[in-house]
């Protein structure tokens, strides 16, 4: 009974952590922050650098961009042409804004 009541209380506190997380993503916000910030290069989804890394589906998927993760790292930190935005922006809006990224990609822009 104990075991049953343990694993009841660990699979309640994975689900509890995991709402949370998903309660605090604000897509709205998320908009307002990439069109601030990056629509100047990434409008509709495009690169007008370097137009093969787009923020499409696919282009996501072949360079190993498809997560909030991976999206949140080179958001903060920059890479080759894409300037570092972890000193400009506050985590919560870089958070926003690459879960604003990937919704925009389901929908394919």
């Amino acid at each position: 009974m104990k075991k049953l009541l343990s694993s009841a209380l660990i699979i309640f506190g994975i689900f509890s952590c995991s709402t949370f997380v998903f309660a605090e993503v604000d897509l709205d916000h998320g908009a307002q922050i990439f069109s601030a910030n990056c629509s100047a290069c990434h409008a509709g989804g495009n690169n007008v650098i370097n137009p093969e890394r787009t923020l499409k589906k696919e282009a996501l998927e072949q360079y190993g961009m498809k997560s909030v993760e991976a999206i949140t790292n080179q958001v903060t930190n920059g890479k080759n042409a894409m300037p570092a935005f972890g000193g400009r922006l506050s985590s919560s809006d870089i958070e926003d804004v690459a879960n604003y990224v990937l919704s925009q990609t389901e929908k394919g822009w």
